[in-house]
Order: structure tokens, then C-alpha cells, then sequence
């Protein structure tokens, strides 16, 4: 997940606005905290998410929609259980 440099300008109260393309391939929103830190080789912004950054496909709308219907259907008694993973494994013959 490698986003060419792409410029931006520091606001006369010290705010940076972070390009559209980079605040998604980051999974950022509006609100996220960021940690500031001065390196060697210039100033790094890292995220402060509850989850890795890499576990945040997790919380995409798309998933978490699946989520709650996965949700509605256990909650409703639409699911399947089996015995064992043969039974399990044989329902997709039907």
C-alpha cells in the first residue's frame, strides 16, 4: 500500500489536510487520533487506531454490514448446526 508522495500545504494555524487518496488507503476518518513524531528522516503521522491498521478492513461499512446480518440470521434462528464435519461437509451435495 505504497501512495506516491503527492503535496499539500501547512494552514496559517498549523493544520495539514491530508489528500483524499491517502486518507482512504489508510482507512482514516474524520475524529481518528493521529501520533506526530519527529524522525531522522522527517515528521511521521502514524495512526492510533483501537485495532492494528491492518485489521481495519474489519470495520468497512461493507463488512460490518455482513456482520450484522450474519447477526439477524443467528439471532432469528436462520442457521444450520451439524453433528459433525461430515454432515457439515455433505450439505453442500444438496
Amino acid at each position: 500500500m505504497d501512495t506516491p508522495g503527492v503535496f499539500t500545504k501547512l494552514s496559517s494555524k498549523g493544520q495539514v489536510t491530508l489528500p483524499k487518496r491517502v486518507r482512504a488507503e489508510a482507512h482514516l476518518v474524520e475524529g481518528d487520533p493521529m501520533k506526530v513524531e519527529i524522525t531522522k528522516d522527517g515528521i511521521l503521522l502514524r495512526p492510533q487506531k483501537m485495532v492494528d491498521a491492518d485489521q481495519a478492513w474489519f470495520f468497512t461499512p461493507a463488512w460490518q454490514e455482513g456482520e450484522a446480518a450474519a447477526s439477524a440470521d443467528i439471532a432469528a434462528g436462520r442457521v444450520t448446526r451439524f453433528d459433525n464435519q461430515d454432515d457439515f461437509l455433505a450439505s453442500f451435495d444438496d
